[in-house]
C-alpha cells in the first residue's frame, strides 16, 4: 500500500510531493523506485541504480527491502560519494552504510562501492565513472544536505556544468557538522576534510530521479531549493529544472514551502 500525497505541486519543472509523515514519504518513494525498477527489468533484463547514504534515507531503504516485487538479482547498485581515506569498516563509512541498509539485505546483482583510496584517488574517481558509463542509471535516488547540497557537491564547489562526473572535493564545513550532528562522528575534528563524489550531471544523467529529503533539519534547504534562485549556491534548486525528477518531502521538511 502506498500513501497518497497531501499536497502536490510543481516548482518549475519539478514535480513535488508532501507527505504527512517521514514514514508515509518512506513507503511512496520506495513504491515509486520499484516501479522504475522493475519497468527497467522487463525493458532490459537488469536495472542499474544509485542510492544515497545517511539518516534521511532509512525510512525510505527500509520499505524499499520490504517490496518484494523487486528482482534484485538483476540490479546494479552504485552509491555517490564517500570520504577520502575512511576505513570500510568505520561506521560513517558510506558503503558500510548501504550494505547495512540495503545491499546485504536484498543482495543485489552487483554492489560498487565508491573507494576511498588515499593512494590514488584521481584514477578512482576515473574508474568509477568509467563504471557508471559502463552501467547507465536507470533511477537515482538522493537527499538535499542541510546547506543545500546534491551528494557531497556543497554550495562552495557545486558546479552545474562540471564535465566530469566523478571528482574529489573539499567538504563545507556546514557539511562536515551535519555528520556530527547526526551522529556518524563524535566531533568534528573527526570528519574527513575531502571527500569522493559523483557531480550534479552524473546524478542528474539517471534517467528517473527521487529526492527523498524528510525532516525539519531540512525545511530550510528544502526552501531555499524551491523558493529562491537558481545557483550553485544551493546545489539542490537544480532540481527545479529537471523535468524526470519528483522530491518527495514529509510535512517538517516541507513546514517552510506549505500556506500556513
Amino acid at each position: 500500500m502506498s500513501f497518497e500525497p497531501l499536497y502536490r505541486l510543481r516548482v518549475d519543472d519539478l514535480d513535488v510531493q508532501v507527505y504527512r509523515t517521514n514514514d508515509e514519504m518512506g513507503q511512496a518513494a520506495a513504491c515509486k523506485a520499484a516501479a522504475i525498477l522493475s519497468e527497467a527489468i522487463a525493458r532490459q533484463g537488469e536495472a542499474n541504480a544509485i542510492f544515497a547514504t545517511g539518516n534521511s534515507q532509512l525510512t525510505f531503504l527500509q520499505h524499499l527491502c520490504e517490496l518484494s516485487e523487486i528482482d534484485w538479482k538483476r540490479v546494479n547498485i552504485f552509491h555517490m560519494d564517500e570520504y577520502v581515506g575512511l576505513s570500510p569498516a568505520h561506521p560513517a563509512s558510506f558503503p558500510n552504510f548501504l550494505n547495512r541498509h540495503l545491499v546485504s539485505i536484498v543482495k543485489p546483482k552487483n554492489f560498487f562501492p565508491v573507494p576511498a583510496t588515499l593512494a590514488d584517488s584521481q584514477q578512482a574517481c576515473v574508474e568509477y565513472e568509467t563504471l557508471l558509463r559502463k552501467y547507465p542509471a536507470d533511477l537515482c535516488a538522493l537527499g538535499i544536505g542541510e546547506n543545500g547540497h546534491l551528494a557531497f557537491n556543497d554550495p562552495p564547489f557545486a558546479d552545474f556544468n562540471d564535465t566530469r562526473w566523478v571528482k574529489v572535493v573539499k567538504l563545507d564545513i556546514i557539511s562536515r557538522q551535519q555528520q556530527v550532528g547526526e551522529g556518524h562522528f563524535k566531533n568534528l575534528d573527526e570528519v574527513p576534510t575531502h571527500a569522493i563524489t559523483l557531480t550534479i550531471p552524473a546524478l542528474l544523467a539517471a534517467k528517473k530521479v527521487l529526492a527523498i529529503v524528510p525532516e525539519a533539519r531540512k525545511a530550510d534547504a528544502v526552501y531555499r531549493s524551491l523558493k529562491l534562485e537558481i545557483t550553485d549556491q544551493c546545489p539542490g534548486s537544480i532540481l527545479r529544472k529537471a523535468a524526470h525528477a519528483q522530491l518527495f518531502l514529509d510535512l517538517d521538511s516541507a513546514a517552510k514551502i506549505l500556506p500556513r
